[in-house]
């Protein structure tokens, strides 16, 4: 078995109410490898200043993960296949809703990857099926309720030279 760790370190500051609910959530998520990752509440969910705007926010961490795992895997597939991909870029989306119970989940994220080739690339089929096959192999979205959607960008496929 593997297992993967992070460290989310909170800390009141100074003489900051605590009771009141008017703290920041500011904190860091720490890395094995040594990144620190500033991280707070959404300020969707909790609003500024008990929030910082510019810091990673779980749901937006929860987003790139999904859309970091199937990159990775169709990175490598398309290796195999051997296709060159020159870029792969995606500006993958979630939504929050309310369950059954009217509480609130991320009820979809949709994946929009544009991929960039070094000489001949695929297909629209071949690609659709790399990315099936990226999805099906992607632990992340294996481990999630979410319904994850996977939107190709168009014309983001054109074939290019080696620059």
């Amino acid at each position: 078995m593997t297992t993967f760790g992070a460290t989310v370190l909170w800390e009141k500051q100074g003489s900051e109410p605590f009771t009141d609910n008017k703290y920041s959530r500011a904190h860091v998520w720490q890395f094995d490898g040594g990144a620190e990752v500033p991280a707070s509440s959404s300020p969707h969910i909790v609003r500024v200043p008990f929030s910082e705007p510019a810091n990673v926010d779980p749901e937006e961490a929860f987003v790139a993960s999904l859309a970091s795992c199937h990159m990775l895997f169709f990175l490598s597939i398309a290796a195999k296949k051997g296709f060159v991909v020159r870029q792969y870029r995606d500006a993958a989306e979630g939504e929050l809703a309310k369950n059954e119970g009217g509480r609130l989940y991320v009820s979809r994220v949709t994946l929009k990857p544009g991929i960039t080739y070094v000489g001949a690339a695929p297909d629209r089929h071949t690609e659709a099926g790399i990315h099936h096959e990226a999805h099906e192999q992607c632990f992340i979205a294996n481990s999630v309720l979410t319904h994850v959607v996977v939107e190709a960008v168009k014309g983001a496929r054109e074939e290019q030279d080696d620059a």
